[in-house]
């Protein structure tokens, strides 16, 4: 493993647990150079290599860092712990891997990601379906936000983040 601190590849290893549910390993170690430590995480491979099929027809091998980039994008600087953002990308991979066995649409790893992110911050999410849901016009966002209000209303312990214009 190569150091992040002075990009050399001796050192030890301090502590090895599971994490990510088993489906990961998390190791800490410690570079022999320069003596500073550092965390690692190697994952799983699934034995079949899944696809996604993109809109054009296109097939690309899924990556899970693919879902994080669109995640992170999406909530931009609003206030989404990192832990969630990576939490949601995890939680999107174990379904799709669960839900198909070779190919995957692009179309449903979007709404997957999207139905996550509505439940963590509104705005991430009217960001994220603006572009992976094709809102191509205002009366598209506007049927958005309109959906997200009625779901406010019918839970009273949600914030409004977009109150009526007056």
């Amino acid at each position: 493993m190569i150091c992040p601190h002075c990009n050399q590849d001796e050192d030890k290893v301090i502590d090895s647990r599971g994490a990510d549910g088993g489906h990961a390993v998390r190791r800490r170690r410690e570079c022999i150079t320069c003596g500073r430590r550092f965390t690692t995480y190697e994952r799983f491979e699934a034995t079949g290599r899944l696809v996604v099929v993109k809109k054009d027809g296109a097939r690309v091998p899924f990556d899970r860092q693919s879902i994080l980039r669109g995640i992170i994008a999406a909530c931009g600087k609003r206030p989404v712990p990192e832990e969630s953002k990576e939490s949601i990308a995890e939680h999107v991979e174990r379904i799709v891997r669960q839900d198909f066995d070779r190919e995957v649409p692009s179309f449903e790893i979007g709404q997957r990601v999207a139905a996550m992110l509505r439940d963590v911050d509104d705005i991430s999410y009217i960001r994220y379906a603006s572009e992976y849901h094709d809102l191509a016009s205002l009366d598209d966002l506007a049927d958005e936000i309109s959906d997200l209000r009625s779901e406010v209303k019918d839970d009273p312990g949600q914030q409004d983040l977009f109150p009526p214009q007056s």
